[in-house]
């Protein structure tokens, strides 16, 4: 699943939305667009979209055509984002360190009191 797709999908609060439902187990389209101000072909276009980007499943349930995370997907996503969170906080680190070694006088040099 390439990441630029799944980032993509992920930017429409729909979507999201959508995500935050499946979230809570599988649903049929007709479930999923029921919180929706909008048609249900509206909501099949944004599930494609979660589809093609890797982000969800659907499986054929006679008429029905149920929809869940797809679990690696998330996964992917959240292995990048957990690189980039460890970098930060190495970031921070470095930050606090250097912090640390200023000396205690908050005075900057040049504003101090000349009398």
């Amino acid at each position: 699943m390439p990441l630029d797709a799944a980032f993509a999908a992920l930017s429409d609060p729909t979507r999201r939305a959508i995500l935050a439902r499946l979230a809570t187990g599988e649903a049929s389209v007709k479930e999923i667009a029921e919180p929706f101000a909008m048609s249900q072909p509206a909501v099949s276009h944004h599930l494609k979209v979660l589809e093609g980007a890797g982000l969800i499943t659907r499986r054929v349930d006679g008429t029905r055509r149920p929809c869940r995370l797809a679990p690696e997907a998330v996964g992917e996503m959240d292995a990048f984002l957990a690189t980039l969170r460890t970098a930060l906080e190495a970031n921070y680190s470095r930050l606090d360190r250097l912090l640390e070694a200023l000396p205690e006088d908050p005075t900057p040099p040049g504003t101090g009191d000349k009398t």
